[in-house]
């Protein structure tokens, strides 16, 4: 990893300031976009609830870049209530996830494990660049933590992808595969709440 991933994250306005974190979130939301368009339709296509949890994930993602370019600059007050607006979408998904889970199980469903593990793969791959290129700025007030969070999850809900993937092909059955959504839900929550109990101090504090 390069120096500037390893260095110490700049002071709160200055990072905001900065044309090369505005350009880390265009390069974020673009990638998120598009990702949302090949999952998607690939989590149709494969009847694989997991990969259309990641993709709603991408699409939720890249509306939260959208609100972090928004609000780079103003006040913190502002970004405070952009993180907890985050937070909530992030909840909202977790909760949407877990009730899309429990429907696949009572409904049945078939999940093709080849497209899967292609997907889970381009995406893993997509997510790990985000996140890397956002290392730096992961200590950063509740708007940036956010952002970093959500690519953080995405990169660990890619791995638990195609671990379904692969427990599909390996068992022939679908419980992975709602396994795995299930855990992108729990991440989906375990976020939120990190983002909302800082926004709240940082809320408090101004």
């Amino acid at each position: 990893m390069g120096k500037s991933c390893c260095q110490t994250p700049e002071p709160d306005g200055n990072a905001h300031h900065n044309p090369r974190w505005r350009l880390i979130l265009w390069i974020a939301l673009i990638a998120n976009a598009a990702m949302f368009v090949v999952e998607i339709v690939a989590g149709v296509a494969a009847d694989s609830r997991a990969l259309q949890a990641d993709a709603l994930d991408f699409f939720g993602d890249a509306a939260n870049y959208a609100i972090s370019l928004g609000v780079a600059g103003m006040a913190l007050a502002w970004r405070a209530k952009a993180a907890l607006f985050k937070a909530a979408t992030m909840l909202a998904f977790g909760l949407w996830v877990i009730g899309y889970a429990f429907y696949g199980l009572v409904a049945g469903s078939n999940p093709e494990s080849q497209t899967m593990g292609v997907i889970g793969v381009l995406a893993l791959i997509v997510n790990v660049i985000v996140a890397l290129m956002l290392f730096r700025y992961r200590e950063g007030d509740a708007n940036m933590r956010s952002v970093w969070i959500c690519s953080r999850n995405d990169a660990i809900g890619n791995i638990a992808v195609l671990g379904a993937a692969l427990g599909v092909f390996g068992t022939g059955q679908v419980w992975p595969d709602l396994l795995v959504a299930s855990i992108m839900a729990g991440l989906a929550l375990w976020g939120a709440a990190e983002v909302f109990v800082q926004a709240r101090r940082e809320l408090a504090h101004g």
